[in-house]
């Protein structure tokens, strides 16, 4: 496989998940973002993890054409959220609709519990439902919480605006009842990986319209930069990966994945 698969002219890739306002992109963001547009990487979405950085997301998608951001308070951050951060949340979105594709990334980590499981469900709850008033569909982490998240989704749902399990990291048998749920699965540099059966397994099986792609930039960069800085250009070898899987040509994988995106997050992408 080529470092760097080349798309057709006519065809383009969306990295769905990244985090272009953390300080590993300080220097280069312009060299980073177009490194991506020489891949075809026409789209990408800038993820808010907290207040400040949901911030940072949308004044990036107002400063750079093809970047959309979302806003969200992500698991970890929970502890210093309050009322105010979500009026705050609310007003970013009324002031900024143009430039914001989702609502996340929100929901549960029981890997690092910097929060209680109870305070982090009850704060997934209140965000779901703020997603449905803001008509934005919802970007999902799930750490070691699969059966609660699939649970807190069923009794809130359902989403109108649709929604997204980020780096997916369950089984086949939980990819389905994701993709009943009515919700896509995206799929990060983890599938290079050798040792990752139940992603490899997920990404060849389950139905091609269900599937997004994304770095979730700066971390988990595929192989051959495993270890190193992901950023959005190397999101190619995690689709030419796929397509292998699947047995698929690299531009098919792209162009369903690129309107399955589109799909989901329009109007913000378009």
């Amino acid at each position: 496989m080529h470092l760097f698969p080349d798309l057709p002219e006519d065809t383009c890739i969306i990295d769905t998940h990244c985090h272009l306002d953390m300080n590993d992109y300080v220097g280069d963001l312009d060299a980073v973002i177009e490194r991506a547009r020489q891949k075809k990487v026409e789209q990408i979405i800038t993820i808010g993890i907290d207040l400040e950085s949901s911030k940072k997301a949308v004044s990036l998608a107002g400063k750079y054409p093809g970047v959309r951001a979302s806003v969200g308070i992500h698991p970890h951050d929970l502890p210093s959220s309050a009322e105010s951060t979500y009026a705050a949340i609310v007003r970013l979105v009324e002031e900024n609709r143009e430039h914001i594709a989702g609502y996340g990334e929100i929901g549960l980590d029981y890997a690092k519990m910097y929060c209680p499981m109870e305070l982090q469900q009850h704060h997934f709850r209140i965000q779901l439902e703020l997603a449905k008033t803001l008509n934005l569909p919802v970007i999902i982490h799930d750490r070691d919480a699969h059966e609660d998240v699939l649970r807190i989704l069923e009794q809130c749902g359902p989403f109108p605006a649709g929604g997204v399990m980020h780096c997916f990291s369950g089984d086949y048998t939980m990819a389905c009842r994701t993709i009943d749920l009515g919700f896509f699965l995206s799929v990060p540099g983890i599938v290079t990986f050798k040792n990752a059966n139940n992603l490899r397994e997920v990404a060849r099986k389950v139905p091609l319209t269900s599937l997004l792609l994304e770095t979730d930039g700066p971390f988990l960069a595929p192989q051959p930069w495993r270890g190193k800085r992901n950023e959005p250009a190397y999101i190619l070898a995690t689709a030419a990966c796929i397509a292998d899987l699947r047995n698929i040509s690299l531009e098919h994988l792209a162009r369903t994945t690129t309107a399955n995106a589109t799909a989901l997050f329009q109007p913000g992408l378009h």
